[in-house]
């Protein structure tokens, strides 16, 4: 097995737990692992702002390929999907050793205003973690206008525990 996983599996070196802020245990390699070991990740340019257990803050820069109806002034709605996916995916690993595999499921994303051209932040905090399956709540704002939601997601993921029996 390659030291790390790409699509949806979560995997890292063993023996990397340390303290974040906030007095939180989160892998201290997760922020680098998102950022730059995950190459559609490292592609799109994914910034984690803040992690902490059972909660991400995750930007995804603007950049004019993500751009829609030009005539609109909107982005394109599967960049918002995309985010969601990552950042419930970020708020999960929190909870998860280097060891440990998530997978997405199912994904269900609400759009509830056009999103502008301009960088996307999303927040995603774990609803629910059972021995399989998990849920987590993602919500989707623009940089500019923090308290105005664009999308609103919810993502359920099949977890594993390695060592744990099947």
């Amino acid at each position: 097995m390659p030291p790390f996983r790409v699509a949806a599996l979560f995997h890292l070196p063993a023996n990397t737990y340390t303290s974040q802020p906030m007095n939180s245990t989160v892998h201290k390699d997760l922020i680098s692992f998102v950022e730059e070991k995950i190459p559609f990740h490292r592609f799109l340019g994914v910034k984690v702002l803040d992690v902490r257990p059972g909660y991400a803050k995750v930007c995804l820069p603007y950049r004019e390929d993500f751009n829609g109806n030009e005539m609109r002034g909107v982005l394109h709605g599967g960049i918002t999907a995309l985010l969601v996916d990552i950042c419930g995916a970020v708020a999960l690993w929190t909870h998860f050793g280097p060891e440990d595999k998530t997978a997405t499921i199912d994904m269900r994303v609400d759009y509830q205003r056009p999103a502008p051209f301009e960088d996307l932040v999303a927040e995603g905090d774990v609803r629910m973690l059972g021995n399989r399956i998990a849920n987590v709540h993602i919500r989707v704002t623009s940089a500019s206008m923090p308290d105005t939601q664009i999308a609103e997601g919810r993502a359920v993921y099949y977890v594993k525990r390695v060592g744990a029996p099947s």
